[in-house]
């Protein structure tokens, strides 16, 4: 795909999703084509790119907390359990992100636990 229908199809700024495309390019999640009929493709098939890979690869860690990861976080008195919610956090998103692939989110077929959380009678309820 060519950064300009990306661009077209998403209506956000080029600089920006060359940025994107650069971050993902180097995790080796998508590869480039330089030339006429050059572009970007996924450097391996959607069933094996996670969504946690790719949030990383643009984003970093999953879960950070004042720039810290979740375990490295230290409180003291009556928060000082707060890093296992953390920690507790993060493996909530790592079972969301790192078991949902990019094809499972195409063909709308998610993950049998991802499905349960998403038809929760409160999980659309903002809050």
């Amino acid at each position: 795909m060519k950064v300009d229908a990306v661009v077209s199809e998403q209506g956000l700024p080029r600089k920006f999703v060359e940025a994107i495309l650069g971050e993902l390019r180097r995790a080796n999640l998508v590869r480039s084509q330089r030339g006429a009929e050059g572009g970007y493709a996924l450097a391996r098939p959607a069933s094996s790119i996670t969504l946690g890979a790719v949030i990383r690869a643009v984003d970093g860690p999953l879960a950070e907390i004042r720039g810290l990861r979740a375990h490295e976080t230290e409180y003291s008195g009556v928060a000082e359990h707060l890093p296992e919610v953390w920690v507790a956090v993060r493996a909530s998103l790592r079972r969301v992100l790192d078991e949902t692939t990019l094809a499972q989110v195409l063909t709308g077929k998610l993950p049998a636990h991802v499905r349960r959380m998403i038809d929760a009678p409160d999980a659309w309820l903002p809050r």
